[in-house]
Protein backbone atom coordinates (compact mmCIF):
# COMPACT_ATOMS: atom_id res chain seq x y z
CA UNK A 1 0.00 0.00 0.00
CA UNK A 2 1.24 3.52 -0.82
CA UNK A 3 1.14 5.48 2.44
CA UNK A 4 2.07 9.15 2.87
CA UNK A 5 3.16 10.22 6.36
CA UNK A 6 3.29 13.94 7.08
CA UNK A 7 5.74 14.78 9.84
CA UNK A 8 7.48 11.47 9.15
CA UNK A 9 10.87 12.83 10.23
CA UNK A 10 9.53 13.60 13.70
CA UNK A 11 9.38 11.71 16.97
CA UNK A 12 6.09 9.85 16.48
CA UNK A 13 5.97 9.99 12.68
CA UNK A 14 9.35 8.30 12.23
CA UNK A 15 8.28 5.39 14.45
CA UNK A 16 5.13 4.98 12.36
CA UNK A 17 7.18 5.02 9.15
CA UNK A 18 9.47 2.28 10.47
CA UNK A 19 6.57 0.03 11.43
CA UNK A 20 4.82 0.57 8.09
CA UNK A 21 7.98 -0.37 6.18
CA UNK A 22 8.52 -3.43 8.39
CA UNK A 23 5.00 -4.52 7.37
CA UNK A 24 5.67 -4.21 3.66
CA UNK A 25 4.14 -0.83 2.86
CA UNK A 26 5.60 1.69 0.42
CA UNK A 27 6.06 4.87 2.48
CA UNK A 28 6.61 8.49 1.49
CA UNK A 29 7.32 11.30 3.93
CA UNK A 30 6.51 15.01 3.80
CA UNK A 31 8.36 17.02 6.46
CA UNK A 32 9.69 20.58 6.48
CA UNK A 33 12.34 19.61 9.09
CA UNK A 34 11.36 22.49 11.38
CA UNK A 35 11.33 20.00 14.23
CA UNK A 36 11.91 16.71 12.41
CA UNK A 37 15.43 15.46 11.72
CA UNK A 38 16.98 13.83 8.68
CA UNK A 39 18.67 11.30 10.94
CA UNK A 40 15.20 9.99 11.84
CA UNK A 41 14.21 9.45 8.19
CA UNK A 42 14.07 5.78 7.27
CA UNK A 43 16.34 5.13 4.28
CA UNK A 44 13.72 2.91 2.68
CA UNK A 45 11.14 5.72 2.63
CA UNK A 46 10.76 8.36 -0.07
CA UNK A 47 11.48 11.74 1.52
CA UNK A 48 10.16 15.12 0.37
CA UNK A 49 11.20 18.29 2.18
CA UNK A 50 7.96 20.23 2.02
CA UNK A 51 5.52 22.12 4.21
CA UNK A 52 1.88 21.06 4.54
CA UNK A 53 0.88 24.61 3.55
CA UNK A 54 2.81 24.36 0.26
CA UNK A 55 1.27 23.55 -3.11
CA UNK A 56 1.38 19.77 -2.78
CA UNK A 57 -0.18 18.91 -6.14
CA UNK A 58 2.98 17.60 -7.79
CA UNK A 59 3.91 15.52 -4.74
CA UNK A 60 0.48 13.90 -4.50
CA UNK A 61 0.49 13.24 -8.24
CA UNK A 62 3.89 11.54 -7.96
CA UNK A 63 3.26 9.61 -4.72
CA UNK A 64 -0.32 8.50 -5.45
CA UNK A 65 -1.04 7.73 -1.79
CA UNK A 66 -3.87 5.43 -0.88
CA UNK A 67 -3.75 6.50 2.77
CA UNK A 68 -2.39 9.68 4.38
CA UNK A 69 -1.24 9.56 8.01
CA UNK A 70 -1.15 13.16 9.22
CA UNK A 71 1.32 13.99 11.99
CA UNK A 72 2.85 17.29 10.85
CA UNK A 73 1.81 19.82 13.49
CA UNK A 74 2.69 22.54 15.95
CA UNK A 75 2.65 20.55 19.20
CA UNK A 76 3.45 23.00 22.00
CA UNK A 77 0.68 24.33 24.25
CA UNK A 78 2.89 27.23 25.34
CA UNK A 79 3.78 28.16 21.74
CA UNK A 80 0.08 28.15 20.86
CA UNK A 81 -0.56 30.68 23.62
CA UNK A 82 2.35 32.92 22.58
CA UNK A 83 1.83 32.54 18.81
CA UNK A 84 -1.80 31.60 18.13
CA UNK A 85 -1.69 32.64 14.46
CA UNK A 86 1.30 30.38 13.79
CA UNK A 87 -0.42 27.57 15.66
CA UNK A 88 -3.61 27.92 13.60
CA UNK A 89 -1.77 28.26 10.28
CA UNK A 90 0.04 24.99 10.80
CA UNK A 91 -2.57 22.85 12.53
CA UNK A 92 -5.77 24.10 10.91
CA UNK A 93 -4.89 25.65 7.54
CA UNK A 94 -2.22 23.03 6.86
CA UNK A 95 -4.69 20.22 7.49
CA UNK A 96 -7.31 21.77 5.19
CA UNK A 97 -4.70 22.08 2.45
CA UNK A 98 -3.84 18.42 2.94
CA UNK A 99 -7.51 17.44 2.79
CA UNK A 100 -8.05 19.31 -0.48
CA UNK A 101 -5.19 17.35 -2.03
CA UNK A 102 -6.56 14.10 -0.62
CA UNK A 103 -9.85 14.72 -2.41
CA UNK A 104 -8.22 15.91 -5.64
CA UNK A 105 -5.99 12.85 -5.86
CA UNK A 106 -8.55 10.33 -4.63
CA UNK A 107 -6.91 9.28 -1.37
CA UNK A 108 -8.96 6.49 0.22
CA UNK A 109 -8.39 7.40 3.86
CA UNK A 110 -6.77 9.93 6.20
CA UNK A 111 -5.55 9.00 9.69
CA UNK A 112 -5.27 12.09 11.85
CA UNK A 113 -3.18 12.52 14.99
CA UNK A 114 -5.33 14.43 17.47
CA UNK A 115 -4.77 15.02 21.17
CA UNK A 116 -6.17 14.69 24.67
CA UNK A 117 -6.00 18.51 24.66
CA UNK A 118 -9.30 18.62 22.72
CA UNK A 119 -11.20 17.59 25.86
CA UNK A 120 -10.08 20.44 28.12
CA UNK A 121 -10.75 20.10 31.85
CA UNK A 122 -12.07 16.60 32.56
CA UNK A 123 -15.66 16.35 33.73
CA UNK A 124 -14.87 12.75 34.70
CA UNK A 125 -12.07 10.19 34.48
CA UNK A 126 -11.25 8.18 32.56
CA UNK A 127 -12.24 10.29 29.56
CA UNK A 128 -14.08 8.45 26.81
CA UNK A 129 -14.79 9.70 23.31
CA UNK A 130 -18.24 10.97 24.34
CA UNK A 131 -16.70 13.42 26.82
CA UNK A 132 -17.39 17.11 26.02
CA UNK A 133 -14.71 18.77 23.89
CA UNK A 134 -13.99 22.16 25.46
CA UNK A 135 -10.31 22.97 24.85
CA UNK A 136 -8.61 25.38 27.28
CA UNK A 137 -5.61 26.20 25.07
CA UNK A 138 -5.25 27.42 21.50
CA UNK A 139 -3.38 24.18 20.82
CA UNK A 140 -6.44 22.19 21.92
CA UNK A 141 -8.62 24.28 19.59
CA UNK A 142 -6.19 23.88 16.69
CA UNK A 143 -6.15 20.10 17.10
CA UNK A 144 -9.93 19.81 17.49
CA UNK A 145 -10.93 22.08 14.58
CA UNK A 146 -9.32 19.78 11.95
CA UNK A 147 -11.37 16.89 13.32
CA UNK A 148 -14.50 18.76 12.24
CA UNK A 149 -13.01 19.59 8.83
CA UNK A 150 -12.13 15.92 8.34
CA UNK A 151 -15.64 14.75 9.23
CA UNK A 152 -17.25 17.25 6.88
CA UNK A 153 -14.84 16.40 4.04
CA UNK A 154 -15.83 12.77 4.63
CA UNK A 155 -19.54 13.64 4.42
CA UNK A 156 -19.11 15.76 1.30
CA UNK A 157 -16.57 13.73 -0.66
CA UNK A 158 -16.60 10.19 0.74
CA UNK A 159 -13.04 10.02 2.04
CA UNK A 160 -12.69 7.68 5.03
CA UNK A 161 -10.94 8.72 8.23
CA UNK A 162 -9.75 7.55 11.60
CA UNK A 163 -9.05 10.21 14.22
CA UNK A 164 -6.69 9.09 16.98
CA UNK A 165 -6.62 11.20 20.14
CA UNK A 166 -3.30 10.59 21.87
CA UNK A 167 -2.58 10.87 25.55
CA UNK A 168 1.01 11.81 26.56
CA UNK A 169 3.31 10.00 24.14
CA UNK A 170 6.91 9.25 25.14
CA UNK A 171 9.81 7.26 23.74
CA UNK A 172 13.10 7.38 21.84
CA UNK A 173 13.74 10.43 19.61
CA UNK A 174 11.46 12.67 21.67
CA UNK A 175 12.88 16.19 21.73
CA UNK A 176 13.51 17.66 25.17
CA UNK A 177 13.92 21.19 23.80
CA UNK A 178 10.97 23.54 24.26
CA UNK A 179 7.76 21.72 25.14
CA UNK A 180 9.37 18.38 24.39
CA UNK A 181 7.34 16.12 26.66
CA UNK A 182 7.94 15.71 30.35
CA UNK A 183 9.60 12.27 30.09
CA UNK A 184 12.21 13.47 27.62
CA UNK A 185 12.79 16.69 29.58
CA UNK A 186 13.38 14.76 32.80
CA UNK A 187 15.80 12.39 31.07
CA UNK A 188 17.72 15.25 29.48
CA UNK A 189 18.08 17.17 32.74
CA UNK A 190 19.06 14.14 34.81
CA UNK A 191 21.63 12.94 32.28
CA UNK A 192 23.25 16.36 32.26
CA UNK A 193 23.35 16.47 36.05
CA UNK A 194 20.83 19.33 36.06
CA UNK A 195 17.84 19.81 38.34
CA UNK A 196 14.50 19.22 36.59
CA UNK A 197 11.59 21.58 37.23
CA UNK A 198 8.16 20.22 38.11
CA UNK A 199 5.49 22.81 37.38
CA UNK A 200 2.82 22.98 40.05
CA UNK A 201 2.69 20.54 42.95
CA UNK A 202 3.57 17.47 40.89
CA UNK A 203 0.39 15.75 42.03
CA UNK A 204 -1.18 16.39 38.62
CA UNK A 205 -1.59 13.19 36.64
CA UNK A 206 -1.07 12.21 33.03
CA UNK A 207 -1.69 9.13 30.93
CA UNK A 208 1.62 8.03 29.37
CA UNK A 209 1.62 5.90 26.21
CA UNK A 210 4.76 4.48 24.60
CA UNK A 211 5.46 5.58 21.02
CA UNK A 212 5.54 2.01 19.65
CA UNK A 213 2.00 1.47 20.93
CA UNK A 214 0.98 4.63 19.09
CA UNK A 215 2.69 3.46 15.91
CA UNK A 216 0.88 0.12 16.11
CA UNK A 217 -2.47 1.93 16.43
CA UNK A 218 -1.73 3.79 13.17
CA UNK A 219 -0.81 0.54 11.44
CA UNK A 220 -4.09 -1.04 12.55
CA UNK A 221 -6.03 2.03 11.42
CA UNK A 222 -4.98 1.52 7.79
CA UNK A 223 -7.79 -1.01 7.36
CA UNK A 224 -9.81 -0.67 10.55
CA UNK A 225 -11.79 1.94 12.48
CA UNK A 226 -13.21 3.77 9.46
CA UNK A 227 -15.01 7.02 10.23
CA UNK A 228 -14.29 6.73 13.93
CA UNK A 229 -12.63 8.75 16.71
CA UNK A 230 -10.63 6.77 19.26
CA UNK A 231 -8.42 7.48 22.26
CA UNK A 232 -4.92 5.99 22.10
CA UNK A 233 -3.73 5.71 25.68
CA UNK A 234 -2.65 3.46 28.52
CA UNK A 235 -5.82 4.26 30.52
CA UNK A 236 -3.60 4.68 33.61
CA UNK A 237 -2.99 7.77 35.73
CA UNK A 238 0.57 8.61 36.78
CA UNK A 239 1.42 11.73 38.77
CA UNK A 240 4.35 13.84 37.64
CA UNK A 241 5.98 13.21 41.02
CA UNK A 242 5.58 9.46 40.55
CA UNK A 243 6.95 9.70 37.00
CA UNK A 244 10.04 11.49 38.31
CA UNK A 245 10.65 8.76 40.87
CA UNK A 246 10.15 5.98 38.29
CA UNK A 247 12.71 7.64 36.00
CA UNK A 248 15.13 8.00 38.92
CA UNK A 249 14.83 4.28 39.61
CA UNK A 250 15.16 3.37 35.94
CA UNK A 251 18.40 5.35 35.73
CA UNK A 252 19.60 4.02 39.10
CA UNK A 253 20.09 7.52 40.49
CA UNK A 254 18.59 9.64 43.27
CA UNK A 255 17.94 13.22 42.26
CA UNK A 256 15.56 15.81 43.67
CA UNK A 257 13.44 18.09 41.50
CA UNK A 258 12.64 21.72 42.16
CA UNK A 259 9.14 23.12 41.81
CA UNK A 260 7.85 26.06 39.79
CA UNK A 261 4.51 27.74 39.20
CA UNK A 262 1.81 25.82 37.36
CA UNK A 263 1.75 26.68 33.65
CA UNK A 264 -1.05 28.44 31.82
CA UNK A 265 -3.16 26.04 29.76
CA UNK A 266 -2.22 22.92 31.73
CA UNK A 267 -4.93 20.78 33.30
CA UNK A 268 -4.71 19.06 36.68
CA UNK A 269 -5.46 15.47 35.65
CA UNK A 270 -5.84 13.46 32.49
CA UNK A 271 -6.57 9.83 31.74
CA UNK A 272 -8.07 8.57 28.49
CA UNK A 273 -10.25 5.50 28.24
CA UNK A 274 -8.93 3.25 25.46
CA UNK A 275 -11.74 0.68 25.40
CA UNK A 276 -13.14 1.86 22.05
CA UNK A 277 -9.73 1.75 20.32
CA UNK A 278 -9.30 -1.84 21.50
CA UNK A 279 -12.67 -2.71 19.97
CA UNK A 280 -12.27 -1.10 16.54
CA UNK A 281 -8.54 -1.39 15.74
CA UNK A 282 -8.39 -5.14 15.23
CA UNK A 283 -7.50 -5.95 18.82
CA UNK A 284 -5.03 -3.12 19.37
CA UNK A 285 -3.98 -2.69 23.00
CA UNK A 286 -0.94 -1.06 24.60
CA UNK A 287 1.85 -3.61 25.08
CA UNK A 288 4.18 -1.41 27.13
CA UNK A 289 3.87 -0.44 30.78
CA UNK A 290 5.52 2.82 31.84
CA UNK A 291 8.37 0.82 33.36
CA UNK A 292 8.97 -1.35 30.29
CA UNK A 293 8.70 1.63 27.95
CA UNK A 294 11.24 3.60 29.95
CA UNK A 295 13.56 0.59 30.08
CA UNK A 296 13.47 0.24 26.28
CA UNK A 297 13.94 4.00 25.90
CA UNK A 298 17.08 3.80 28.03
CA UNK A 299 18.38 0.70 26.25
CA UNK A 300 18.01 2.37 22.86
CA UNK A 301 19.97 5.45 23.92
CA UNK A 302 23.63 5.11 24.84
CA UNK A 303 23.61 8.45 26.68
CA UNK A 304 20.74 7.32 28.90
CA UNK A 305 22.42 3.95 29.52
CA UNK A 306 25.44 5.82 30.89
CA UNK A 307 23.38 8.11 33.12
CA UNK A 308 24.18 6.18 36.28
CA UNK A 309 27.78 7.31 35.89
CA UNK A 310 27.07 11.03 36.31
Amino acid sequence: MNVLVTGGAGFIGSSIVELLIENGHNVSIIDNLSTGKMEFVNKRANFYCADINDDLSELFEEIEPEVVIHHAAQISVQTSILEPVKDANINITGTVNLLENCIKYKVRKIIYASSAAVYGKPAYLSIDEEHPTVPISFYGISKYTPENYIKLFADLYGIKYTILRYSNVYGPRQDSKGEGGVVSIFFDKLCNDEIPVIYGSGSQTRDFIYVKDVAFANLMALNNGDNSVANISSNKQTSVNELFEVINRALDITKVARYGKARLGDISDSCLNNRYAKAILNGWAPKYSLQSGLAEMIESNRTLKNCNHI
